[in-house]
């Protein structure tokens, strides 16, 4: 490769450039660290040696200093909410709205944040206003996700509805809440003062309507089951006692796990119409399928006040059997013992004569049914309850919405000792 004169002249020169590229970078660099407040390389050497709160301090303190600094702003903020600082998390999102010569953008930003530091806060008047704000901006599904919260919490079902309407118009997902909401509005409607028939019916179409897209679904049988328990209810407010048996019973097969929350209300409607043995059967029939002890409870009930000690206490020694349980004991116990106190009260001729012949089948007497009863008592308080899946509130009555994380369908139909 022959040498050329010419590269004495441009290997210098490109030599030259680099090295005045190199100064001119130092230089700038140099510039933009002098320009960075002290508090800054205080807030990072505090959180080096982990001390998160005099860092905080810190960079509170560049905010102040250089109102130019929306990224930290917005970082500061976000992170008082996390810590609950909730007054100064909304202080930080304010003074950024404050600011005229804010880019639009930064604005939507800092509006959103705003809205979810008042909802964190409980502030829900005022969160609900901050996020209506920006259903026009990029933000519009969350906080039409968090309207929905909201008018959830406020028991404001026809705008939690609304709600729901406007989301499903921004994202195609199903809404499997929205069959409870419209199931709301006609509880509502059926526990008023002068209960609304026609308006709850109204309401159960829509739920019914909303319940076809979770067809088939664990959820859409939970949801359709509490709308026929709903249509049973409206059925049996207008007399008509066949439709209201006819959707009780239609519970058993579509939820068969929820019967035991409509057996005492299934053998009241046979009750009505003088056919509690029939009703007796397809309960007996049911618990033979699906065992649960709301449902033995209410069978062994019966089965006592229709045929008898022996009958009873042959069914309970089998369920007993296959399902031991001692919320199931003391249940039997329980109803023992409102067998005797009514005998010793001379309340009932037919309590007394069952009671002898219990005595001559070798039952407990009532004093050893009392004592038996309270120890066991003691220890199914605890187990008698239903339990949220998702936060683990315990509940002596079964919710469709748990009131400790206002999760829906959480609640097993079943008690605690039969979940465990």
């Amino acid at each position: 490769m022959d040498f050329e004169p010419w590269w004495l002249i441009v290997v210098p020169l490109f030599f030259a450039l680099g090295w005045i590229a190199a100064r001119v970078d130092i230089r700038q660099m140099l510039s933009e660290t002098r320009s960075l407040p002290n508090s800054y390389f205080k807030g990072l050497n505090f959180l080096l040696n982990e001390e998160p709160d005099r860092a905080i301090d810190a960079f509170v303190e560049v905010a102040k200093l250089d109102p130019e600094t929306t990224e930290l702003h917005f970082a500061l903020g976000s992170l008082f909410r996390r810590r609950g600082e909730m007054e100064r998390a909304i202080r930080v999102h304010q003074s950024l709205l404050s600011r005229a010569d804010l880019p639009q953008h930064d604005r939507e930003n800092a509006q959103h944040e705003l809205a979810q530091d008042f909802l964190k806060a409980g502030m829900l008047d005022r969160a609900e206003q901050a996020f209506e704000q920006v259903l026009d901006t990029r933000f519009a599904v969350p906080a039409v996700r968090a309207l929905i919260r909201i008018y959830e919490s406020e028991h404001d079902w026809p705008r939690a509805i609304e709600a729901v309407k406007r989301l499903r118009a921004l994202v195609d997902e199903p809404v499997p809440q929205l069959v409870h909401y419209q199931c709301e509005r006609a509880v509502n409607a059926l526990t008023a003062k002068t209960p609304d028939l026609t308006a709850a019916d109204a309401a159960l179409d829509a739920a019914d309507h909303a319940a076809g897209a979770l067809r088939g679904q664990s959820k859409g049988q939970a949801s359709e089951a509490r709308i026929a328990m709903l249509r049973a209810h409206l059925a049996r407010l207008g007399e008509q006692p066949e439709r209201e048996r006819t959707y009780l019973e239609s519970v058993l097969t579509i939820a068969p796990e929820y019967a035991g929350l409509v057996a005492s209300d299934l053998l009241e409607s046979y009750r009505r119409v003088g056919q509690q043995k029939e009703g007796l059967q397809v309960l007996h029939s049911h618990y033979m399928r699906h065992p649960s002890l709301d449902t033995f409870n209410v069978v062994f009930r019966e089965l006592r006040a229709q045929q008898g000690y022996e009958p009873a206490w042959a069914f309970a020694r089998e369920a007993l059997r296959a399902h031991p349980s001692l919320l199931g004991l003391d249940r039997l116990l329980e109803a023992e013992l409102a067998v005797y106190d009514s005998a010793q009260a001379g309340d009932a001729g037919a309590a007394e004569s069952s009671l002898v012949a219990g005595a001559q089948s070798g039952s407990v007497p009532g004093t050893d049914l009392s004592l038996l009863r309270s120890l066991i008592h003691k220890h199914t308080q605890r187990l008698d309850r239903y339990a949220c899946r998702v936060c683990g509130f315990e509940a002596r009555h079964f919710y469709w919405q748990c009131p400790g994380c206002n999760s829906w369908e959480t609640y097993a139909p079943r008690r605690l000792e039969e979940v465990k």
